[in-house]
Parts: C-alpha cells; sequence; structure tokens
C-alpha cells in the first residue's frame, strides 16, 4: 500500500497530534519501548497518508534534522544553518566539505522514490550489490527479515561491521530498511536524530533496543514537523494567486518541496526573484533563514 506521496495541498485538517502515552510514557522494558515504537511508527503512517501534507518538503526538512545529528555525533560544529550554506550557496566548482556532504547525501536519499539505484545516488561510493545486499537480506546480517525496526537495526548493523565510521550510509540504509518493511515509497529520515553516540558501538539485541528508543525519540518530532510545514504550505498555497511575477507559479512550487532556497536558484532574474522573496515574507509565506543582509535563505 502506497502511503508517501508528493501531493499538495487542499486545506487541511489539523494533523492529529502523537497520542500522550506515546509520549509521556516511560518505557522500562525491551517490550515496553517496541510497544511504544510500534505506536509511533503507526501514528506516523497515518500522518504520512495525509494528501495535504507537502510530503517532498517534509523529507527535505527531515534530511537536515539527520544531516544535523550526524555531523554532530561525528564531534563537528556545524549547525543546521552552516549545512544550509553550505548546501544552497555552494558555486559550481566549489566542494561542501564534509559536514556538507553529509547533507547533500541525506537530501539525495529522499528525493526520489527509495531504490538502489536511488541509494546509490545518494551514496556513491557503495556498489549497487552491497547496498543491495544489505538491504535484500542477503548474507548473515542481511535486514530482509523481521519488523520494520528489527530490519532497520540489522541494516544499520551490517554497514557498521563493514564501515565502522560509515555512520551516515548507516543510516540512510536503516531508513530505507524501515521504509521499505512499512510500504513507504520514499525513504523519511527518522532513525539518525533519535540515536545517540554510544548506540553506533552496540550489537545485537542492544542496537535493536537502541533502534526502539530512537524511533520513540525522533517520530513525534516528525509529526510536529508535519504539521508544520502542511500549515505553512496552505498558507502559501491560499497568497499564492496573489503573486504576478512569472515563473511565480515554478517558484513557489520550489518552496513547497525543498527545506531553504537561494533567490539565485529561482526561474527568475535576479531582482525579480528578490522581490518575489520579499514579496513571500511581507505575506507571511515564507521566512528569511539566515538572518544577513546578503546571501539570504529563505523557505516555508
Amino acid at each position: 500500500m502506497t502511503f508517501v506521496r508528493d501531493t499538495p495541498l487542499g486545506d487541511p485538517e489539523p494533523i492529529p497530534r502523537m497520542p500522550a502515552w506515546v509520549t509521556s510514557a516511560c518505557a522500562e522494558t525491551p517490550e515496553d519501548v517496541a510497544f511504544l515504537s510500534g505506536g509511533a511508527l503507526s501514528h506516523l503512517h497515518v500522518v504520512l497518508g495525509r494528501e495535504e501534507v507537502p510530503h517532498a518538503l517534509l523529507r527535505d526538512r527531515l534530511a537536515l534534522r539527520a544531516a544535523e545529528a550526524c555531523v554532530t555525533a561525528a564531534g563537528r560544529s556545524e549547525r543546521a544553518g552552516d549545512l544550509r550554506d553550505a548546501v544552497h550557496l555552494l558555486r559550481p566548482g566549489d566542494l561542501p566539505g564534509p559536514a556538507g556532504e553529509s547533507y547533500l547525501a541525506w537530501r539525495r536519499a529522499v528525493e526520489r522514490p527509495a531504490s538502489v539505484k536511488a541509494l546509490c545516488r545518494a551514496l556513491p561510493d557503495l556498489p549497487p550489490e552491497r547496498i543491495a545486499g544489505w538491504l535484500d537480506g542477503r548474507g548473515p546480517r542481511g535486514a530482509g527479515q523481521g519488523g520494520p525496526v528489527t530490519r532497520a537495526s540489522m541494516a544499520l548493523e551490517a554497514v557498521l561491521e563493514e564501515m565502522p565510521r560509515g555512520e551516515v550510509p548507516a543510516l540512510i540504509l536503516a531508513d530505507a530498511a524501515l521504509a521499505q518493511a512499512l510500504g513507504w515509497d520514499h525513504l523519511v529520515p527518522l532513525m539518525a536524530a533519535g540515536m545517540k553516540r554510544a548506540d553506533f558501538r552496540k550489537r545485537g539485541e542492544d542496537l535493536r533496543l537502541a533502534c526502539h528508543r530512537a524511533i520513540v525519540a525522533s517520530v513525534p518530532e516528525a509529526v510536529r514537523l508535519a504539521a508544520d510545514v502542511t500549515r505553512r504550505a496552505a498558507h502559501m498555497a491560499a497568497v499564492a494567486p496573489k503573486l504576478r511575477a512569472k515563473a511565480a507559479g515554478q517558484a513557489v512550487e520550489m518552496f513547497l518541496t525543498r527545506d531553504a532556497v537561494a533567490p539565485s536558484a529561482l526561474p527568475l532574474p535576479d531582482r525579480a526573484a528578490r522581490r518575489l522573496c520579499d514579496r513571500l515574507v511581507e505575506l507571511g509565506a515564507v521566512r528569511e533563514l539566515t538572518g544577513r543582509d546578503t546571501f539570504r535563505l529563505y523557505g516555508v
């Protein structure tokens, strides 16, 4: 059954909040943690079935969150604003640096329906047959059997066994295994934001429990983000008819599918693009994300 779609936008009903018994419960046993993670994923599954959710925008924003978690776990100082700059202000021929590479990998992983080909685009240094093996369960530690979180933890463990410092590809493939098990079309970044640095040294049942805890920790924020971007996207759709600039429709579509947009990326002359961004800020449809006077970025 297909649930993760890119269909925008109608008059949305409020996205239901995560039940309090998931967010406030204190799970002490592995069974309790697994129960709560299942409840969280079930709720998110329903939220992702809502057509009014701007799915591409949500995934791109979750990709930024995942990349920030990864660079933080690696002991680096870059945060969300730095990652946006590293990718969206990149000039031809420039290199994004290690943190920017992490963010690019996550963005590429969520852009297209999850497949070995799409994952190879996100992780070009990994051979396709290895990616397929980790996801399909070939080999002793493949992710092809068990429940969704079990399959995610098996993929995570399999990659880390071969690449002890490969947290980014391991987490991307864990989320891919999770999406595959849940029947989602696209990878939805969830695992990275809930994992702790010490979790990457765990194996077997300990790692599986850590993955359940990561889901319980990260899914409520994903649901909150879904509600936020749905509300903001609905407002953008409401003000779009007021825009008179040529190619304004294409520009609006970019804002509804990307976490951040530089005026230079819009299909408009530079001055017209800046005017359009200023107009959208006036209408409350987008926000300026950097606080700078130059090299600005905008997002809903």
